[in-house]
């Protein structure tokens, strides 16, 4: 009996040996990966910029100089490539010439954009505001200016916080009266603006 008993376990582990080889040949397979999820355009943002804005101003000659200033806004982006946004700036202006000086300026704006994944193009415009001021003979007078603006630019997105942008806007400020030593000038102000900048997104 005991012969025959040891004989089956024998059997048992010489038939189990070759099974658990097999077993060792084969490593168990590797976890899926998660897939990478995709990119997107939402969220809130802020940001700097500078750059360069010529134009006119009434009773005077043509106007430029340097810019620079700040922005921060927020877009949206569903399953869709299209990206709505809102954006506000203030902006540094030297845009001037011997007679008008545009002291600072300002807007805000929605924007559409299309996205090919982290590039951005986009349209822009909405309400314009800023400052300016007139002088003549030795009389000098600011005044606040408010009026439209509308342009477009590109922004790419260098990863998932950072992107580089540039922009053209138009922006018409109106008219303000200005006092002058010959009585009050009614004047005229609009700009082209070109600027690159940065923003990141949180």
């Amino acid at each position: 009996m005991k012969s025959t008993i040891l004989a089956g376990v024998s059997l048992v582990a010489l038939l189990a040996v070759p099974a658990a080889a097999a077993d060792l040949s084969y490593p168990a397979p590797a976890a899926y990966a998660a897939a990478p999820m995709p990119f997107t355009w939402t969220g809130f943002y802020l940001g700097a910029n500078a750059g360069y804005g010529w134009g006119t101003a009434g009773w005077s000659p043509d106007i430029d100089g340097f810019i620079g200033g700040l922005q921060a806004g927020y877009n949206w982006q569903g399953a869709s490539p299209f990206v709505i946004g809102v954006e506000t700036d203030i902006q540094y202006s030297d845009i001037s010439s011997g007679v008008y000086q545009l002291d600072y300026f300002g807007t805000i704006r929605a924007r559409l954009g299309y996205a090919f994944d982290q590039f951005l193009v986009y349209g822009t415009g909405g309400f314009a505001y800023g400052s300016g001021t007139y002088e003549t003979w030795g009389l000098s007078n600011s005044k606040n200016q408010t009026g439209w603006t509308l342009g477009g630019g590109a922004e790419y997105a260098i990863n998932n916080n950072w992107s580089v942008k540039g922009e053209y806007l138009y922006v018409d400020l109106g008219d303000a009266t200005y006092q002058t030593i010959d009585g009050p000038r009614a004047v005229g102000v609009s700009t082209n603006v070109l600027r690159a900048g940065v923003n990141y997104r949180f």
